[in-house]
């Protein structure tokens, strides 16, 4: 009976918030853009009319056309299949780095704001310094000792981007700790890895969602500015930041190049952050029916 409440409440609450969701109209935008990227990515070879590494030396540097939409590259490889297939890379880069981001983050968040004391302390004193370095630069550092690739710039965005969730969990970990809750399940005898797990995570669930969805853009933005500067995603592979770092040479005469790559990156960005608004609002529990 408890289970079927727990469900109901659920069930009700996620009505809700798809319900204010849809009053948006901004959000539905990010999620629209949010669809297409992922649709893009799934079937980018069906998309594409081009294999993104083809190279047509009959066609250098061509101007968009109704061949090629958004012209052809230096090797004349067709931009927009290299889009296309680019969309791969930032769907699993967001992924992967924001979802061990989130691991981190949360794992070091629940157990600062859980346990308290010196591990609290530790934790706490460990964001705080490296906080104090800038996000780009430390993750540039750890790319270019790592050798730069794609596994290096994952690593480097990853131990970069989970100083926020851990922060943010451990504030909410520390607001709940003193609800009458907390204490009866103690008291009952629930272990402290059922209670994170039963009574705090939920509550910062939210929380985490809107941060998440926020995060992603973020990370886009890392990890084509680290590939822009050769420490991430190496040529040929299409990735976004490293075919605006291709065509920045040829903004003169070929200014597609970079210019489709970059537009791409922007509207992803406003996508996701454009979601993440609106979840916020969603999820905001002052917010009227």
């Amino acid at each position: 009976m408890a289970q079927q409440r727990v469900d109901t409440s659920f069930r009700s609450r996620s009505k809700l918030v798809a319900r204010r969701l849809s009053r948006s109209t901004f959000a539905l935008f990010g999620l629209g853009i949010v669809m297409v990227l992922l649709l893009t990515a799934a079937f980018a070879p069906f998309i594409a009319p081009f294999e993104p590494t083809n190279q047509h030396y009959d066609a250098l540097k061509q101007p968009p056309s109704l061949e090629h939409p958004f012209g052809t590259d230096t090797y004349g490889r067709d931009i927009f299949s290299r889009i296309v297939f680019g969309a791969r890379y930032t769907v699993f880069l967001g992924i992967v780095i924001v979802g061990i981001q989130m691991i981190i983050g949360v794992s070091l968040g629940l157990i600062a704001g859980y346990y308290g004391g010196w591990m609290e302390s530790a934790i706490m004193r460990l964001v705080d310094i490296s906080l104090s370095i800038p996000a780009i630069v430390l993750a540039l550092a750890i790319a270019g000792m790592l050798g730069g690739g794609l596994i290096p710039l994952v690593v480097a965005v990853s131990l970069v981007g989970w100083r926020g969730f851990a922060r943010l969990v451990r504030g909410d970990v520390k607001s709940v700790m003193e609800e009458e809750y907390i204490e009866s399940a103690r008291a009952a005898g629930a272990t402290d890895l059922r209670i994170l797990a039963r009574h705090i995570l939920p509550n910062a669930a939210s929380s985490i969602i809107v941060y998440t969805t926020l995060t992603i853009p973020t990370v886009i933005l890392w990890s084509a500015a680290l590939s822009f500067l050769g420490m991430g995603v190496q040529p040929p592979k299409p990735e976004w930041g490293a075919l605006i770092a291709a065509g920045r040479g040829e903004i003169a005469d070929a200014w597609w190049i970079a210019t489709f790559p970059g537009l791409a990156i922007m509207l992803i960005v406003i996508g996701f952050n454009a979601l993440g608004d609106g979840l916020r609002d969603a999820l905001d529990p002052k917010q009227s029916q």
